[in-house]
């Protein structure tokens, strides 16, 4: 099928002929965390180096949700519906309360400041997960430049008493993040410091309430790295690429693409069936509709 690159029959039953990919808006520098807010209608993302947050419909095409974001990359939703996001210039985690106002649930650990929260994940019992890579401070255009004052960690921030935890220590700069459907499983992203001979792969770990937990290598794309990510109903892996999408199978076999002429940064489910997956990719926001579901998280 034209847009799409099969290696397993099991992947021609999930695309659609018919339903090709759109490009839904374009003309940004560097767009990552999409996060679709069913109850809207709408998808919020971020355009980073612009510092702020967007929000797409399909009725009224692109508009400002937050001007002025920290320059915030992932984002997600709570067990409450609520806006859950990373914040690269103020180094924190952050909750957008009903009323607007906002909540800051993370910024330090052992008295040291967080590095640059980077993509984020709430759990059933309301713990929140998120990676800590040190992208948005190693540079001005995602944040700003500063000292790394604590090893590239995923934490969990207890639902109960707020306590953060390090529960994955053992990747150079972990990145997207995502759980299986029982929660039994973490699915993380290590996007290496820049060097080509880091490891830049996706580990997989048993989960538990404290951490390090104990991981695996799980794949590797054969194109660009894995950031970010979102599995479905069956538990296929859905990541970005240097070429596009590509669907990675629970024994971490390669299924398919989603061919995109963008390297893309992040993915999410979304539409009236969670069956439209929404791409962020360099500068643009595309879209392509699946005949598979994403795993309902909210």
């Amino acid at each position: 099928m034209s847009g799409f690159e099969s290696h397993a029959s099991l992947f021609d039953g999930y695309v659609l002929g018919n339903a090709p990919l759109k490009r839904l808006a374009t003309g940004f520098d560097w767009v990552e965390g999409p996060v679709w807010f069913g109850d809207a209608d709408c998808l919020l993302f971020s355009d980073i180096p612009n510092n702020r947050i967007l929000r797409w419909n399909a009725e009224t095409g692109i508009s400002t949700y937050r001007a002025a974001s920290n320059f915030s990359n992932g984002h997600t939703r709570d067990r409450q519906g609520r806006l859950i996001s990373c914040e690269h210039l103020t180094r924190r985690v952050t909750r957008t309360e009903p009323d607007g106002t906002v909540s800051v649930l993370a910024d330090r650990f052992d008295g040291k400041r967080l590095n640059s929260p980077n993509d984020v994940v709430v759990k059933s019992d309301g713990s929140v997960w998120f990676t800590d890579p040190h992208y948005g401070i190693s540079m001005d255009y995602e944040g700003s430049k500063a000292e790394q004052e604590l090893p590239c960690c995923v934490y969990r921030i207890d639902p109960e008493t707020a306590e953060l935890r390090v529960m994955v220590d053992d990747m150079n700069c972990p990145n997207g993040l995502a759980f299986s459907a029982d929660e039994t499983l973490l699915y993380v992203a290590d996007t290496g410091r820049f060097r080509q001979a880091d490891p830049q792969h996706m580990r997989v770990y048993q989960v538990r309430d404290t951490g390090p937990l104990t991981g695996r290598d799980f794949c590797k794309v054969d194109v660009g790295v894995s950031d970010g990510f979102r599995l479905d109903e069956h538990g296929n892996i859905w990541t970005s690429a240097g070429d596009g999408v590509h669907c990675i199978a629970p024994d971490g076999r390669l299924l398919g693409k989603v061919l995109v002429p963008e390297t893309v940064s992040n993915v999410c489910f979304g539409g009236r069936a969670r069956h439209v997956l929404y791409i962020t990719a360099t500068t643009s926001l595309y879209s392509v509709a699946l005949n598979v579901r994403g795993l309902k998280t909210v």
